[in-house]
């Protein structure tokens, strides 16, 4: 689950950066708002990386995901992105478990060396 998740995340960690890129030409911001909250996005999602696997990193992951596609009320472009992350985030989690309880099988199963 971890590498999914990781793999997410840094993607996530690039996406957020482009968005304060874009979100940068709004005249209603400030260039220290955007980068302060991008910078607190992008910060999280590389953290995100190295917690996932402990008690309640799945959770702070989608949350990150629901912020993301909150961001698209500034880009609104990051609505459809926020969505596609969220599900890339669910298939990883998902999956994840699901890789990690056949490794887990297929070890049990083995014969002791």
């Amino acid at each position: 689950m971890r590498t999914l998740c990781a793999s997410t995340l840094i993607g996530e960690f690039f996406v957020i950066g482009f968005a304060g890129l874009v979100a940068m030409k709004n005249p209603d911001l400030t260039m220290a708002t955007v980068w302060t909250v991008c910078g607190i996005g992008m910060l999280l999602s590389v953290l995100l990386c190295g917690v996932i696997t402990r008690p309640g990193g799945v959770a702070m992951g989608w949350v990150l995901q629901i912020a993301l596609i909150a961001s698209g009320f500034v880009v609104p472009m990051m609505f459809g992105l926020g969505v596609v992350f969220a599900a890339l985030w669910w298939a990883s989690v998902h999956y994840g478990r699901q890789i990690d309880a056949a490794k887990a099988a297929r070890a049990a199963a083995a014969p002791a060396a």
